[in-house]
C-alpha cells in the first residue's frame, strides 16, 4: 500500500491525523506531513478511514 496527498488540495485539517496519528502528522507549521509512504498492511484500516474523512479527498491510496 502506497499513500499518496495531494498537497495542493490539502487543508491540513488534521482529520487524518486523528485517525492514523503513525502515518499523518500536520505541525506547528500547520502542514501535513506523511510520515511514512508505505505504511504496514495492519494500519490499511486507519488509512482508508482517513481517506473516508477527508474533506477535501486529498488522500488516496494505490496498491
Amino acid at each position: 500500500m502506497r499513500v499518496v496527498v495531494d498537497y495542493d488540495l490539502c487543508e491540513s485539517n488534521a482529520l487524518c491525523m486523528g485517525v492514523a496519528p503513525e502515518v499523518f502528522e500536520v505541525r506547528d507549521d500547520d502542514n501535513l506531513y506523511l510520515l511514512t509512504e508505505n505504511p504496514p498492511e495492519e494500519l490499511r484500516d486507519k488509512v482508508e478511514q482517513a481517506v473516508r474523512l477527508c474533506p477535501k479527498a486529498a488522500i488516496s491510496i494505490q496498491d
